[in-house]
């Protein structure tokens, strides 16, 4: 397409400088018209939509699925085929048909594993898949609250940006006010420098915030997979039920916890998986040989029994290393219990005492903020007041407004944070298919 663009310009007699840059803005245009603005539950259903991470997993599940099945079936048997007693010298060496004792041999071999052995292996498999299942859980609702944190950083990237350009317009207005006062000899050359380096300063801050909330939209469509060119809609409720839940509740939607716990299933199945092994395979093979008439035809039937001579060297140290990890399994669930529950009980106290703070400044700094703002421009007016005192009180206002959204943001973090390392039940039941192990 590039190419089509440059032969057309350039044969209208555009220079490759122009041309280039007027491809480079068809192509941004057309890329923005793919971009769609995400409200909060349509970017985390795209990010569920369109995760690899989660279809790696998932392919990962069907592989174990797949190991399921064939854990639970007989080793394949072996065909065996040769000749015995082949002479190797002498006038008849390497014939088959002159001596008495050679045989041609023809039979087969299975190794049989007991049905209990084969349950065993079976159970051991199907909590692997329960294991890589919940793997891709804890993944899962990694990628939501990642998806979550990013759209309510990106809102209040935009709440700020909107800020500074309602303030900017304002200030505008009032910088053509003070040109027109000293016009009119009721303000200096001071004041209109004044009102022309705030304008300035507050200018720089806008292009701050607007790369801020830049970033943020390019850190959501990480994670949705969607190009997005803003957010819409407001912010969910800011409540969880994460810090009532008990112990067995957490451990039932929280996926680090589901893991813990499948790692544990897992390591008790491998435990009687090698605790079976203390008694050996045995080997069946059956032969049927072959010899050149008049010679008779024969059979062989033969067993191979293991010895585990070397018991408490091997099968007892097998079975001793998977009970070790048995019990390493246990204690990493305690801990990461233990962690979990700090961890929801600091993001519920963040919320609260967050949301108590919010409270305070919607209703109290702010409005006295903004009384602040009346007075000293009333005070100005009237000639009462100097306009630096009105630059000031702006000032304090638009830090107090500030300081309420970056605290609103950090109070929304912390609730998606708390609230979407949990999974809905729907999501645990229907985001992949669980083997049931006993």
């Amino acid at each position: 397409m590039s190419s089509y663009f440059n032969r057309h310009f350039l044969s209208n007699g555009l220079s490759p400088h122009v041309a280039a840059t007027l491809v480079a803005l068809s192509l941004l245009g057309s890329g923005s018209a793919l971009a769609d603005s995400l409200s909060f539950n349509t970017a985390l259903q795209a990010a569920m939509n369109h995760s690899p991470a989660l279809l790696a997993d998932q392919s990962l599940i069907n592989a174990s699925q797949a190991q399921s099945i064939i854990a639970g079936q007989l080793p394949d048997p072996v065909l065996k085929a040769g000749i015995d007693n082949l002479p190797a010298d002498g006038e008849h060496r390497f014939s088959v048909s002159h001596d008495d004792m050679t045989m041609q041999r023809i039979g087969i071999e299975q190794e049989w594993v007991s049905g209990e052995k084969r349950h065993l292996a079976t159970v051991a498999a199907e909590r692997k898949v329960n294991s890589d299942h919940s793997s891709y859980l804890a993944n899962l609702a990694a990628l939501r609250m990642q998806t979550a944190s990013s759209w309510l950083s990106a809102y209040y990237a935009k709440q700020t940006l909107d800020s500074y350009n309602q303030l900017i317009s304002q200030m505008d207005n009032e910088l053509a006010a003070t040109r027109a006062a000293y016009r009119g000899s009721s303000a200096t050359p001071s004041d209109v420098v004044d009102a022309q380096s705030q304008l300035a300063q507050q200018k720089i801050l806008r292009l701050q915030a607007e790369q801020r909330y830049q970033a943020a939209l390019f850190a959501l469509t990480r994670w949705t997979g969607v190009p997005t060119d803003g957010v819409l809609g407001n912010i969910p409720a800011l409540q969880s039920d994460a810090a009532a839940l008990s112990s067995q509740q957490l451990s039932q939607r929280q996926p680090e916890l589901i893991a813990a716990s499948a790692d544990i299933s897992l390591a008790d199945a491998n435990t009687a998986v090698a605790n079976s092994e203390r008694s050996p395979n045995w080997t069946w093979d059956v032969n049927y040989q072959n010899r050149s008439a008049p010679k008779t035809n024969m059979v062989s039937v033969g067993v191979s029994i293991p010895l585990p001579i070397y018991r408490s060297n091997k099968q007892d140290r097998a079975v001793e290393a998977s009970a070790a990890l048995g019990t390493r399994a246990r204690e990493l669930f305690l801990d990461k219990q233990r962690q979990i529950q700090a961890n929801i009980a600091d993001l519920s106290s963040q919320l609260t005492l967050g949301q108590q703070r919010i409270a305070l400044l919607q209703q109290g700094l702010l409005p006295l903020a903004e009384q602040k703002v009346r007075l000293a421009d009333a005070d100005y007016r009237a000639g009462n007041g100097a306009l630096s005192r009105v630059f000031a009180a702006r000032r304090e206002k638009i830090d107090a407004t500030l300081s309420l959204l970056a605290l609103q943001q950090d109070v929304a973090i912390a609730w998606a944070q708390m609230e979407y390392q949990l999974l809905p039940p729907a999501l645990i039941t229907t985001s992949g298919e669980t083997a049931h192990a006993e």
